[in-house]
Parts: structure tokens; C-alpha cells; sequence
């Protein structure tokens, strides 16, 4: 199924996406990335605000089965393109690939690095003991390890940089 077919006039989004609105430029970029995934090369491709650029890129990848990697600028496009862009294209192309969300490795806890700092002298400060003891906690529970699932520790407080890798 070619990305015409899916993003096209006539296509999968416009019979079964409310209010969708074909986008010339997106259905472009969108042909632009999927013959470049048939080749295996490489595109750099900019687009402005309202081109459609989640669906140009999202279409092809999926179509074509391939393992992609989707780079965002920050963490919040990637939990939105994750959460909410990535499930209703896959509802609408009836698919179901594995699809994984992965983030810098400063995200993620390192146990090693938390055993160390929870036998340290920063276990003395106040500023770091309390965070500290409810990162170990949840330790036992997580298993991911992803320290946004803290939500009782800010993602900028100063102990992460003793408890992350």
C-alpha cells in the first residue's frame, strides 16, 4: 500500500480520521521518506508547523515494516508522538508492530550508582537523604527503571545525578 493510499484523497485517514485534511506537502515528504526506506538511504527533510510531518514519517516507516528510529528534540514530543500520534495511526492502519520508547540513559536509574550513593556521605545531607530513600524504594517496584515514573522527585532535582547513568 502505497502512502497515497493511505494518506491520499481517497485513502485509509481520510475515510477513517475525522476531520482529515490532505496535505500536498505531507503526502510529498511522506513519498520522499518511503522511497528513501526502499533504498535504504538517507533524507534530511524539513518541514514547517501544520505540514503534517508525525503522519509523513510515521506512514511509510509502518507500511513498509521496517525498524525505524524516531529521534524527537525533547522529551515531551516524544511522549506525545509515543502516547497519542503513534496509537491512532496504528488504529487507523489496523497494525501492531513493537514499538519501544527510549530515552537518554540519564533517564534511567542505575543500581549500582544508587547503592553507592545510598552508602555515602550524601545520605547525610537533607537536601539528598529524603529523595534518596524514596528512589530506593521504588528500586524494589520499577521495571523499567525510568525515573519520570517518580513523581514524589522532580526530574531536575540534584540526586539523579548520583543515581543515574
Amino acid at each position: 500500500m502505497s502512502v497515497y493510499d493511505i494518506l491520499g484523497e481517497n485513502g485509509v485517514f481520510a475515510k477513517k480520521l475525522n476531520g482529515f485534511k490532505v496535505r500536498d506537502v505531507q503526502l510529498q515528504l511522506a513519498d520522499k521518506i518511503s522511497d528513501t526506506i526502499d533504498v535504504c538511504g538517507t533524507l534530511i527533510a524539513e518541514a514547517g508547523t501544520g505540514t503534517g510531518k508525525t503522519f509523513a514519517y510515521l506512514v511509510p516507516s509502518i507500511s513498509k515494516k521496517k525498524k525505524t528510529i524516531i529521534s524527537t528534540g525533547t522529551k515531551n514530543l516524544q511522549e506525545q508522538l509515543f502516547y497519542r500520534d503513534l496509537p491512532k495511526v496504528l488504529e487507523i492502519m489496523e497494525l501492531k508492530p513493537k514499538a519501544r520508547l527510549l530515552k537518554g540513559r540519564s533517564n534511567y536509574l542505575c543500581l549500582h550508582r544508587m547503592h553507592n550513593a545510598y552508602h555515602s556521605r550524601i545520605m547525610h545531607n537533607p537536601d539528598y537523604a529524603y529523595p534518596l530513600q524514596i528512589i530506593e524504594k521504588w528500586s524494589h517496584q520499577t521495571t523499567v527503571g525510568d525515573k519520570s515514573e517518580v513523581e514524589e522527585v522532580t526530574e531536575n532535582d540534584l540526586v539523579w545525578r548520583h543515581v543515574t547513568s
